[in-house]
């Protein structure tokens, strides 16, 4: 999927203003609540050119409307404490589900996305898929702990990496990926599920990574836009995707070598790139996003790397639920 429809150096848009993203301050973004404005009618005898309309729901997920059509990737929304932020991390924390605040963010969509099982990855995948009808894509691990959660065999594909998937007004490549490497060259919970087995799981350590992925969203004659949820991955799965906009996480750890070097040379110098999980998914969803002290000086790390690797870049750091519209 290497050749653009689009020009790949436009600027992503906010629905409201159509304003260019680098000149939206932070603290300036519509209210949490606030619905996307219609976009601009095309002058007479213009094509209409088509639209994808994002918004960031907390970590790495996101709501992406494709016209009337919804999909999801990593969709967390509960975002429930396991003392993670405050030194007191509990494997044994309990998982539950906000429906309220999870049906609030939604809408109606037909596909999930899911990178990887870690519980803020995947907790709300299940309730999601078994109250909405949506299709659930991801590794044969997120289809055992779907069986597991109670969602029908029938809604749930597993993918492996190197599917092209074709849905009419979008396509999306699932991109073989790896899960970030804590200081201790280690992670949270490894491993895979190998069948359905009995209970549900009921703990976030129920949860494993489950291997990892990327996906490369594509509009029909439109943007591409590609989506980490871990801050590791394999650069040879990436060269030849050149996305228009990439949805880049925050390393969790020096552990990767030339991190943000290789990341932004293999995805070919995205127009706008898009830093993810680097928000306290323990605090409520609501703006500005709360960043633990740390994360902060990675953030701004990370950034600012990235202009480095990639000056004529346009970095956006987005805001919760705020729509923006190609």
């Amino acid at each position: 999927m290497s050749k653009h429809p689009v020009d790949r150096r436009r600027f992503l848009r906010t629905a409201a203003a159509g304003t260019a993203i680098a000149a939206i301050p932070v603290a300036a973004a519509p209210a949490l609540a606030a619905p996307a404005a219609a976009a601009p009618a095309p002058r007479t005898g213009a094509a209409k050119r088509p639209t994808a309309t994002l918004r960031w729901l907390g970590t790495s997920g996101w709501r992406i409307d494709v016209g009337a059509r919804t999909l999801l990737i990593d969709p967390y929304l509960t975002r429930f404490p396991t003392g993670l932020f405050t030194g007191a991390f509990d494997p044994a924390t309990a998982l539950t589900v906000d429906a309220a605040t999870v049906a609030a963010h939604v809408g109606k969509p037909e596909n999930v996305f899911v990178t990887h099982t870690h519980w803020d990855h995947f907790n709300d995948v299940p309730h999601i898929a078994t109250t909405t009808g949506a299709r659930v894509f991801g590794t044969l691990t997120a289809y055992h702990l779907g069986l597991a959660s109670g969602v029908a065999a029938g809604q749930l594909s597993p993918v492996k990496g190197g599917e092209v998937l074709a849905f009419g007004d979008y396509s999306v490549e699932v991109v073989s990926a790896l899960h970030s490497r804590n200081a201790a060259y280690s992670m949270a919970f490894p491993g895979v599920r190998t069948s359905p087995g009995v209970p549900a799981p009921r703990t976030i350590a129920d949860l494993p990574e489950g291997d990892t992925l990327s996906y490369q969203v594509t509009v029909t004659g439109g943007p591409s836009v590609f989506f980490m949820g871990a801050s590791d991955f394999v650069e040879r799965n990436l060269r030849g995707l050149n996305p228009d906009v990439a949805m880049l996480a925050l390393p969790s750890s020096t552990a990767t070598h030339d991190y943000v070097p290789r990341l932004i040379e293999a995805l070919d110098r995205p127009a706008v790139v898009v830093p993810v999980h680097w928000d306290n998914f323990e605090t409520p969803l609501q703006n500005p996003p709360t960043v633990a002290p740390a994360d902060a000086e990675k953030l701004a790390a990370f950034e600012a790397a990235i202009r480095q690797a990639a000056p004529r870049t346009t970095i956006l750091r987005p805001q919760y639920a705020t729509p923006y519209t190609f």
